[in-house]
């Protein structure tokens, strides 16, 4: 046995070294700060950080937004899901945390309703706007912050007017759509 452990010793110096791999994460914590840690995000109470992707590549030349800074560039990225007709990259908008799976199915087979239906336009709902009883071409200016935003459409059939409401959160640096 004495005789074998020099030998082990020396396959294990002639083993090719392996390199130890540490891959730094990029992070956004709830506060919209940036981490950058080797853990993952999750652990830190963090989000993963979408990065763009390389220019040349297919993604790269994707228009889903990484995240909307602004609730003016959600209502932008809103409008423009919704025109794709996909409801993925509406869902991709959508605030999924805390969401079970049924609801989830819920909401999934909403936004493919809205996907279905030819858009009009998105506004913004601010505290104290009236939207049933006023003209929105009469009426005054936005009092309060925004809390939401109001999809107007069309049915298939091109004349009945449809409708879809969003509430908004803000999360992690971004904004978010909730039903």
């Amino acid at each position: 046995m004495l005789r074998l452990v020099p030998l082990l010793l020396l396959l294990a110096c002639l083993a090719p070294p392996r390199m130890a791999s540490a891959q730094v994460r990029h992070c956004i914590a709830a506060d919209g700060s940036r981490l950058y840690t080797e853990r993952r995000c999750a652990d830190l109470g963090a989000a993963d950080e979408l990065r763009l992707p390389a220019l040349g590549t297919p993604a790269a030349h994707s228009r889903r937004p990484l995240c909307a800074h602004s609730v003016q560039d959600l209502a932008y990225a809103l409008e423009e899901a919704i025109r794709s007709g996909d409801a993925n990259r509406i869902a991709g908008l959508y605030d999924w945390a805390g969401m079970g799976t049924a609801n989830a199915n819920r909401v999934m087979n909403q936004l493919q309703a809205i996907a279905k239906r030819e858009v009009v336009e998105v506004r913004q709902v601010h505290a104290g706007d009236r939207w049933e009883a006023v003209d929105p071409w009469l009426a005054p200016p936005p009092s309060g912050p925004p809390i939401g935003l109001r999809v107007e459409q069309v049915q298939a059939n091109g004349h009945t007017p449809a409708r879809a409401s969003f509430g908004l959160r803000q999360r992690m640096g971004c904004w978010w759509v909730r039903m």
